[in-house]
């Protein structure tokens, strides 16, 4: 099949189609491919899915597997330490990360450092 003859929307046709034959023989190869998975997991007296509890998350295309074990668990992020009092309210600190606090910035307005403020 020689491509350069068809004109722009006979290509753009032919691309829905192959599109749409590929989805529909993926979505058959998975249905076949379920069902003989079902069949090997009932043979031994399982379900499929008690051998998917627990495993990992499968790898896909725009998702690759993850790897080693702690692979799954995200990174907590350590608690804020206060290194900055309001004079005029002790319960607001500021850790010297981020925006500086309103308080903060009309203590230094005043002219005065944030040294003082130090905890």
């Amino acid at each position: 099949m020689d491509l350069s003859t068809f004109t722009l929307p006979e290509l753009r046709r032919l691309q829905a189609k192959v599109e749409s034959e590929i989805r529909r023989r993926s979505d058959v190869t998975r249905r076949n491919l379920l069902k003989r998975m079902q069949k090997m997991a009932a043979d031994e007296g399982l379900s499929l899915g008690d051998l998917l509890e627990g495993a990992a998350p499968a790898a896909t295309e725009d998702k690759p597997a993850r790897r080693g074990r702690r692979a799954g668990l995200k990174k907590a992020k350590p608690a804020p330490v206060i290194k900055y009092r309001n004079p005029a309210n002790p319960e607001q600190g500021w850790s010297g990360r981020g925006r500086k606090p309103q308080w903060a910035l009309d203590w230094l307005a005043q002219g005065k450092s944030l040294d003082e403020l130090a905890v």
